[in-house]
């Protein structure tokens, strides 16, 4: 970034010739990869991003920063400590997809089939991230981000090679299952992120951006509510005491 007075550039483009005529999805690539995106990949990552905003007030990340609104910080303090609850058990998913995904097409390109190095992988993985949903029979996420990826492949605009590698791991969970575990909303942007030439690492910066909306709505929401002091479970529930009887200390 450069700086000078009156003068103000993004990877060498004027801030005032950005504004107004690229969304902040291209700015956002831009400042990560340092040029700007084609108008298709900057709708694939648009969709990545939206997808992936909110899954609900049940999620650790959006109860903590509800709870931290109730508390009297500040919204910004209230975002920080959801995000900062996104790490690899609550929010990693995605990016452990796209590092199997990666390791998938690395042995494919050593000359072995697909469907050889999925299994070689699988061998190696209790489970798999971004397969399976503890909540939705069919995250139905998947779809709609599959189909812009297969759109974007047929158009040239991406190679497909995630996406063929992801839907060679759901066949060969599905066979090794009394019913399908299909893609969730972590794999499916996982073979987005990848398609678009995106590291693992920064799949999860960018899922951490796009879940940080939800985060901040759930606050501001928490906020104008004007409850005081939110603990995780109803004040009417007393937490299960598990520890010795009720005793008196020794004279």
């Amino acid at each position: 970034m450069r700086i000078q007075p009156g003068e103000i550039a993004l990877r060498g483009y004027p801030i005032e010739e950005l504004i107004g005529r690229f969304s902040f999805v291209d700015v956002a690539w831009l400042m990560v990869r340092g040029e700007l995106p084609t108008k298709a990949e900057s709708r694939l990552l648009e969709a990545a991003l939206t997808a992936a905003v909110d899954h609900g007030p049940q999620a650790p990340s959006i109860a903590a920063a509800r709870m931290a609104a109730t508390c009297g910080v500040g919204l910004n303090n209230a975002v920080a400590t959801g995000v900062n609850l996104l790490g690899d058990v609550h929010g990693g998913a995605g990016q452990q997809c796209l590092e199997v995904l990666d390791d998938v097409l690395a042995r494919a390109r050593e000359g072995r089939p697909l469907s050889t190095a999925v299994e070689a992988v699988l061998a190696e993985h209790r489970y798999v991230p971004g397969f399976g949903h503890r909540f939705h029979p069919r995250d139905p996420r998947r779809d709609p981000l599959l189909e812009l990826v297969e759109q974007a492949r047929d158009d040239g605009v991406v190679a497909g090679d995630h996406l063929a590698a992801a839907e060679e791991i759901e066949l060969h969970l599905a066979e090794k299952s009394t019913k399908p575990i299909p893609m969730n909303i972590d794999g499916a942007t996982a073979v987005i992120y990848g398609e678009l030439g995106f590291t693992p690492e920064l799949a999860r910066g960018l899922f951490v951006l796009s879940r940080s909306v939800g985060i901040l709505a759930h606050a501001w929401e928490e906020q104008q509510a004007g409850t005081r002091i939110k603990g995780p479970v109803p004040r009417s529930v007393l937490a299960d005491y598990t520890g010795p009887d009720l005793r008196h200390p020794p004279d």
